[in-house]
């Protein structure tokens, strides 16, 4: 056999394996794609999902806006694997907290097990349960009077929320410390509602407040993600001085 073909043959060989085995690769990286993730981002366990832990590095970001740290003075799973969010005060800044659910699960029901009294958060600090897309494009469950010591300290909202129809306020009283909130997603309508315990079931005494949403807001099923934050409204410091904490007991979605 002629010595240059062979050495020809084997060379044009080992080009076509590297072009398969790099074709290949691309296109399963393409196929797993998620939310990117940096090699300094932290990420958690929480009810058997897997979290991003939010930071926004040395500047304020929106909503506030606001320092957010993934400290773990800041978010962390205690031993009974219950979430914790801090806002916190650190070296002159006050420190806002959230999470975010690593992958996108769509239309479905989001159960959120509280385990701390966040109708008692400060007056300027909002404790947040959504799913969000754009600013435009949200659903939330969210705790706070909004910096007027007099409001109603909970509310159910769907982006816009100054679109009139699009927001439902209530007082979140809770006899215990354990409240359970959810807002079922669908197509065509969006159901939600806050109890007293934790109780999917409740009794008509444990019901604190519900509402169904049918308007023009309902976000399209594309790339949401579920999120939870302890921030402060338009970046004020925390009134009574000490910052804030919502703990988390468990999280379901069906």
């Amino acid at each position: 056999m002629d010595l240059n073909f062979g050495i020809k043959h084997t060379v044009i060989g080992y080009v076509l394996m590297l072009f398969v085995l790099l074709f290949s690769s691309c296109a399963s990286s393409q196929e797993n794609e998620e939310l990117p993730v940096v090699n300094s981002t932290r990420i958690i366990n929480f009810s058997g999902y897997e979290w991003i832990v939010r930071t926004s590095d040395e500047g304020k970001q929106g909503p506030g806006p606001n320092y957010f740290s993934d400290s773990e003075e800041n978010v962390w799973v205690d031993a009974e694997g219950r979430l914790h969010l801090k806002v916190v005060e650190r070296d002159g800044n006050w420190y806002c907290s959230g999470v975010i659910l690593k992958q996108s699960y769509g239309f479905k029901k989001y159960v959120f097990y509280v385990g701390s009294r966040v109708d008692n958060l400060d007056e300027n600090i909002v404790g947040g349960l959504f799913t969000h897309i754009t600013d435009d494009e949200e659903i939330d469950i969210e705790f706070s009077r909004w910096s007027d010591p007099d409001n109603q300290n909970s509310q159910f909202a769907v982006q816009p929320s100054s679109k009139a129809g699009n927001k439902k306020r209530y007082d979140l009283d809770l006899k215990f410390t354990k409240s359970t909130h959810f807002f079922d997603w669908k197509p065509e309508r969006i159901e939600f509602a806050s109890y007293q315990g934790h109780n999917l079931t409740p009794e008509a005494d444990a019901i604190v407040d519900t509402w169904t949403y049918t308007g023009e807001s309902i976000p399209p099923h594309t790339a949401e993600r579920v999120k939870i934050n302890l921030w402060l409204f338009r970046g004020a410091s925390p009134a009574n001085g000490t910052g804030g904490e919502m703990i988390i007991d468990r999280f379901e979605m069906y």
